[in-house]
């Protein structure tokens, strides 16, 4: 059976109504949780953009749930730091943490001066990073030279079972490249053909672990409102890589989303104020074999969204 979990974003929500918005959803029956990890919003509307790895601590603190974090080490972050991020929350809480490892986007990542490297670079990097982190987990000393530089690092505080170090993906492509080193695999919604793509290329390629999947969506009382809700927060997030992964600055995401029509954020975010409709999409995800599925309403206000997926949606789903 597939678990239904809570998106976190940083990048809409300050971090301490995103406190109580995932501790209501643990009480309004969502069973796991998941984080964003962003410096930069991807649009001035949305305002905000916390520090993931601070308020993982107090939400797996506050709840009981599960928690993910997707991550991209290797330039805003050493991957060293990220190997003592993820083995500290392990070993403070054990069996409830995991973290998606992706080559990140320059609205984050530019922040450090270095230059942002073509693509074929930062999937080299990433590699080198994953490897790296793995190897402090399992208790190691790693030196290491190359697109990244380790000299002599050691993890002091390990947990009895490392977390689970999965892929992150919006292709085929990356899927299967995933599937060499993953313990997982997650993606966002896309069209039911590229998902079923993406999933038999991460299982066609011996990908092990659980298929978790994003789901943006925007409901509310009317469908006017749902679709207002949806065009306001996530019209700038309407273009494919590599726009989104090689603009910088939330201006410039502005700036090319300004005459995006309502319409075409129904292609990327399941807009409707109809609770059966959006059951229905997600049971559509679950026949696919994704086994985690992560809801994120795009709306700033999470509570009645809550409320209502926990009282109308979720029962359905189960």
């Amino acid at each position: 059976m597939a678990t239904y979990g809570f998106h976190s974003s940083h990048e809409q929500i300050h971090p301490a109504e995103l406190l109580k918005a995932v501790t209501r959803a643990e009480q309004a029956g969502f069973a796991a949780a998941m984080s964003s990890d962003h410096f930069s919003p991807w649009s001035e509307r949305q305002g905000h953009s916390g520090f993931a790895w601070s308020w993982l601590g107090a939400a797996l603190q506050a709840t009981e749930l599960p928690f993910g974090v997707v991550n991209a080490p290797g330039q805003r972050y050493h991957p060293a730091i990220i190997a003592q991020a993820i083995g500290t929350l392990g070993a403070m809480f054990p069996g409830r943490f995991w973290a998606a490892l992706g080559t990140g986007e320059a609205s984050n990542e530019h922040i450090t001066g270095d230059r942002w490297p073509r693509k074929d670079v930062r999937t080299a990097r990433l590699r080198e990073c994953v490897d790296i982190i793995r190897a402090l987990l399992a208790g190691e000393e790693v030196s290491h030279d190359g697109l990244v530089t380790v000299d002599r690092a050691r993890l002091w505080t390990r947990p009895d079972v490392p977390p689970k170090l999965v892929g992150a993906a919006v292709s085929a492509q990356t899927a299967r490249w995933c599937a060499e080193w993953a313990d997982g695999l997650i993606t966002v919604n896309r069209p039911i053909e590229t998902l079923r793509e993406v999933v038999e290329a991460y299982r066609g390629a011996g990908g092990r672990g659980k298929v978790a999947l994003q789901v943006h969506l925007s409901w509310a009382e009317s469908e006017q409102e749902a679709l207002a809700i949806a065009h306001d927060q996530w019209r700038s997030n309407v273009f494919g890589p590599p726009v989104s992964w090689d603009l910088d600055t939330a201006e410039l995401f502005d700036v090319i989303s300004a005459d995006v029509p309502p319409s075409r954020v129904t292609e990327s975010v399941n807009v409707s104020a109809d609770l059966g409709r959006h059951a229905a999409w997600i049971n559509d995800y679950v026949e696919l074999g994704f086994d985690e599925i992560y809801l994120h309403h795009v709306g700033q206000e999470q509570s009645a969204y809550i409320d209502a997926f926990g009282a109308k949606v979720l029962p359905q789903l189960r």
